[in-house]
């Protein structure tokens, strides 16, 4: 690989890490190319970009851009990488883990992730990244609670206008029973006198 191969490398690497805030360091080592290839094509169906790079060249790219910030993920550049870059933060972890399910295997073995400024280090970490609630499903759960005690307020007011209509109903006969005349009951003088 040339100098300037190197270099346009890194600047396409520096694009992904600017495009994407979550991306996930990998270990394919042990993976044959018909099984990469598959790991590929789950990529591709649930729109996470894979991309496989030398570790010194990946480490530059990420130098160039910001030292500080990605330091956590530098230990884990060793052996054959791939990268998964994705919006949504837990979609690579579930594209790992069914991959394993599928292939009765323990590859692809995480080494990293990087989540929004956070970094995840070790294989270990890769079931609780797949319970990583994604920023739509954490909107959804607050409006949700949010239009719970609206609800239950609505119910309540619901209940009792249907209530107080059952109450009217049942006030208005009463009403008109108790307006109405009674019939006279019998008198003493009417009743046959004994003899």
């Amino acid at each position: 690989m040339t100098k300037q191969e190197k270099n346009d490398v890194i600047e396409v690497l520096k694009g992904k890490f600017s495009q994407y805030n979550n991306f996930y360091i990998t270990n394919t080592e042990s993976l044959t190319v018909a099984q990469v290839s598959k790991l590929r094509r789950h990529c591709f169906s649930k729109q996470v970009e894979m991309k496989v790079a030398k570790n010194t060249l990946i480490r530059k790219a990420l130098e160039s851009l910001d030292e500080k910030k990605y330091s956590g993920v530098y230990d884990s550049l060793h052996q054959v990488t791939a990268l998964l870059f994705s919006e949504n933060p837990k979609e690579p972890a579930l594209i790992i883990s069914g991959f394993r399910k599928e292939n009765n295997n323990e590859k692809p073995v995480l080494k990293a992730a990087f989540i929004n400024g956070d970094v995840f280090v070790g294989n270990d970490q890769l079931v609780a990244l797949t319970k990583i609630k994604t920023k739509n499903e954490l909107i959804g759960e607050v409006i949700g609670l949010l239009q719970s005690p609206i609800q239950r307020v609505l119910g309540a007011l619901q209940n009792k206008d249907a209530a107080k209509a059952v109450a009217e109903e049942v006030v208005v006969p009463v009403a008109e029973v108790a307006a109405a005349p009674a019939p006279e009951a019998p008198t003493e003088q009417t009743a046959p006198a004994a003899e």
